[in-house]
């Protein structure tokens, strides 16, 4: 499926751009803190889930968080 508009950057890339400056700036940078929040939530949510574990629901619980500072 093609993109309705190819200058645009997809989410993806969108996404990079924002990890990258997170960790160029460090705790300055706005999306820090709500990224580290979302890894830390996904992470007890994986700890008291039997099926996750907490390794994996700290990265999603920190990705979805990035994905969703992004898209705002």
């Amino acid at each position: 499926m093609a993109r309705p508009n190819p200058e645009e950057p997809t989410l993806f890339e969108l996404s990079v751009e924002e990890a990258k400056a997170i960790g160029r700036q460090g705790l300055a940078h706005p999306s820090t803190k709500p990224v580290i929040t979302g890894g830390i939530v996904g992470g007890v949510a994986a700890a008291i889930l039997p099926v996750v574990t907490w390794p994996i629901g700290l990265a999603a619980g920190a990705v979805f968080a990035l994905v969703m500072r992004v898209k705002r």
